[in-house]
């Protein structure tokens, strides 16, 4: 049955505002609810089209709304600012988010299951762990060059560090030595609980049927095959791999007018993790030792020849984005075009 109603939530912790308009526009009600009016005072409404932002705990309510028999859509925050009139208020916010779901093009994010969820939050705090070991290390290199020792960027410095520390000519006063000890100590901690997360993340890879396919591509490990199980709708929902690409954010910033086109760097644009994953592991295959893999003649090598490294690696990870869209679109593992082309 088609629904008449489409309410649009504006979702905070503790007070919620809730728009309801017909589909041709006009108000049926405004309302304030607090948190646990909320889901009571929708399981009182017909069957409607509920609209919410896309942000920190919009799938859980779209889940639970969706028990309630309405049909959820969820819609980027970016969206709905244009639609926002004059004063900015939970009431306008709401009103806005009505009116922006109801434009023919407009574009929604595709709610997420508690597994998926599950997924997205082993990959972030992997990656928290991974920041503050990061920080440690900083610190520790900013501590000793206060006292004329410089080392290089990295977490491969530590073994450097850890001679400096105990070298007794370094001429560092005892406290320093102390302090830069516990941070030693902090960051062999975070570094073993990485481990720990590490291994949790290639079981679940394992386990996961997307995960597995995806790793049969040349430069996607276990973490990039979960940040795509975790982050990325499912890709039926783009209709073919440029699109899918485009969302990432794998393609150049626009700035054209009068028929002429303009093409910038790549935008910042779309799902920041996957697209970082994906260029890494696109220039894992640069490397000397990942040169070896390219074939003379193919389309990559055309490319080393005449094009600086960053770009290819950015055009490799723009072909590995449709590669995988077709991939999972129709269930098939990776297949090496390069053989194909020649049979």
């Amino acid at each position: 049955m088609a629904k008449d109603t489409m309410i649009g939530v504006d979702l905070a912790k503790n007070s919620f505002q809730v728009h309801g308009a017909t589909m041709g526009g006009h108000v049926k009600f405004r309302r304030k609810l607090s948190r646990a009016q909320f889901l009571s005072f929708m399981a009182t409404q017909a069957p409607a089209i509920v609209v919410m932002e896309a942000c920190a705990g919009a799938h859980h309510w779209a889940r639970e709304l969706l028990a309630l028999g309405h049909e959820v859509r969820l819609i980027a925050p970016i969206y709905v600012k244009p639609f926002v009139k004059r004063q900015k208020n939970d009431a306008a916010d709401a009103e806005a988010i009505v009116e922006a779901a109801q434009r023919p093009e407009m574009r929604f994010v595709e709610p997420k299951g508690p597994e998926q969820q599950a997924r997205a939050l082993l990959f972030r705090a992997r990656e928290q762990l991974v920041h503050q070991r990061t920080d440690l290390v900083n610190a520790m290199r900013s501590y000793l060059y206060e006292f004329g020792h410089a080392l290089p960027i990295g977490i491969a410095s530590l073994r450097r560090i850890e001679t400096i520390i105990e070298d007794p000519d370094a001429g560092l006063p005892d406290m320093v030595r102390e302090i830069c000890r516990d941070l030693r100590q902090q960051i062999a901690e975070k570094t073993a609980r990485i481990d720990a997360m590490m291994k949790r993340i290639r079981s679940t890879a394992e386990i996961t049927e997307t995960s597995r396919r995806l790793q049969t591509m040349p430069g996607v490990g276990p973490v990039t095959s979960l940040a795509i199980d975790a982050f990325a709708p499912p890709l039926e929902t783009f209709r073919c791999g440029r699109d899918f690409a485009a969302w990432l954010g794998l393609v150049p910033r626009q700035n054209s007018t009068g028929g002429k086109q303009r093409l910038g760097r790549v935008t910042k644009a779309g799902q920041a993790d996957i697209r970082r994953l994906l260029i890494v592991g696109a220039m894992s295959r640069l490397t000397w030792l990942g040169r070896k893999s390219i074939r003379e003649g193919s389309w990559l090598a055309r490319m080393l020849e005449r094009k600086p490294k960053m770009l290819v690696a950015i055009a490799l990870a723009n072909k590995m984005a449709r590669a995988i869209w077709a991939m999972l679109t129709r269930n098939e593992d990776y297949r090496d075009p390069m053989p194909v082309a020649a049979a």
